[in-house]
């Protein structure tokens, strides 16, 4: 009897090891998504774990494991059985009866700037005696952007205040002779701008009066170099802020915007904020065409031939185009090697541009070439924006259309 009562155990264990073993995933989903689309530097979040088990065979125990950037910080709950090394690598384990679905929501604040996917998630399934594991890996299109933190409004208006006083001074350069605007009395004012009918029935004479034009561009130039052996990252992640920040207020006061940075990027965003589409960039650069919103530069620089590109972006009035700005400043990675901030410089002097804004965001006092500033001051105004650290100071001053704006960084 006893016998019997132990064949029938091991036939049972073999049955169900058999079963398990080739039914367990079948018709078993692991889908995560992140609850955003976008989100800011510093906002919470959360990822969605749906698992779901559409048969009739229950699953005693699934492991479900998946990895992400230790950037995305798992709070509350969500902490448990997380382990932070170069990742933040999750487990939880779930049991299934038939026809079962659970869905997990893992919160997480967003500590860093950048853009995040999962690949794939782990699965590791046992059978009813916890003896045999099968593993499953399953792949998924999980991605989050965590646009730039925004500056402080207050902050942001000392330097649009700025901005607004050297568009005065272009519009003053440059009045637009197409905007007429009335008649007034003549004062040492050109020959070509007398009103000769309009003289001759006041018996003094009047000259036609223009308004100024209001198409002057302001191009930001973003500089992430850091090339010195203590890097200065805090500094060069502002210096991203204050770009976000100072496009989304001047693209709500409709000003034409346009940036170039030195900055690189494996990732490029052709389709809308919520499309989360992304193509690698990198490895071809022939998939940029001059349809898509955001456009690229290749460039070589530098004695080893090392590949750099200059990136650049131009933006209208719209909410849109700053949802495409703050996808590429995400994907910036401030670790790569970039173009030299001289050689961007140099680019912008090769336009030979006039009548134009140039806000530069760089912290590299002692690397940017003055030459090449003074080369882009004629018939431009420039203002330099340096991050410092506290207690720094400024190592120049300002010059005939170069203005300087301390930026301590840590001030909120």
């Amino acid at each position: 009897m006893l016998v019997l009562l132990l064949l029938g155990v091991l036939f049972a264990y073999q049955l169900q090891k058999y079963i398990y073993g080739n039914y367990w995933d079948k018709n078993l989903q692991v889908r995560t998504s992140f609850s955003d689309a976008y989100v800011y530097e510093g906002d919470t979040s959360s990822l969605r774990e749906e698992i779901s088990n559409d048969k009739k065979l229950p699953l005693p125990a699934l492991e479900v494991r998946l990895a992400v950037s230790r950037n995305l910080e798992f709070s509350g709950e969500a902490k448990a059985n997380t382990d932070v090394t170069d990742l933040s690598y999750k487990r939880d384990v779930f049991s299934f009866l038939f026809h079962q679905k659970v869905i997990h929501t893992l919160p997480f604040i967003c500590r860093k700037r950048g853009f995040y996917q999962i690949s794939k998630v782990e699965v590791v399934g046992y059978d009813l005696f916890f003896h045999t594991k099968k593993y499953l890996s399953a792949a998924q299109q999980t991605q989050l952007y965590v646009y730039p933190a925004q500056i402080d409004v207050n902050r942001i208006r000392l330097i649009c205040q700025a901005i607004s006083g050297m568009v005065l001074v272009q519009n003053r350069l440059y009045p637009d002779p197409f905007e007429f605007s009335g008649i007034r009395e003549y004062q040492r004012d050109p020959m070509h701008h007398i009103n000769w009918k309009a003289s001759a029935r006041s018996s003094s004479l009047m000259v036609n009066q223009f308004d100024s034009t209001t198409s002057i561009q302001t191009t930001i130039l973003l500089d992430v170099e850091d090339s010195r052996i203590l890097r200065s990252e805090a500094l060069t992640e502002e210096g991203i802020r204050i770009a976000s920040s100072l496009a989304a207020r001047l693209v709500r006061q409709n000003m034409e915007l346009r940036l170039a940075s030195n900055a690189t990027t494996g990732k490029f965003i052709s389709d809308s904020p919520d499309a989360g589409n992304t193509d690698n960039f990198a490895n071809d650069p022939s998939a940029v065409s001059a349809g898509r919103p955001l456009g690229w530069q290749g460039r070589q620089y530098g004695p080893l031939g090392w590949q750099s590109r200059l990136l650049t972006w131009q933006g209208k009035p719209g909410a849109a185009k700053i949802h495409e700005l703050n996808r590429l400043l995400a994907c910036i990675d401030i670790g790569e090697k970039t173009a030299p901030i001289n050689d961007l410089l140099r680019e912008e002097v090769g336009r030979k541009q006039s009548g134009q804004i140039y806000v530069l965001i760089s912290k590299n006092q002692d690397i940017v070439e003055r030459e090449f500033l003074r080369a882009l001051s004629v018939g431009n105004e420039i203002l330099w924006i340096v991050p410092v650290a506290p207690g720094e100071n400024l190592l120049h001053e300002g010059a005939p259309g170069i203005h300087f704006m301390r930026w301590e960084v840590g001030i909120s």
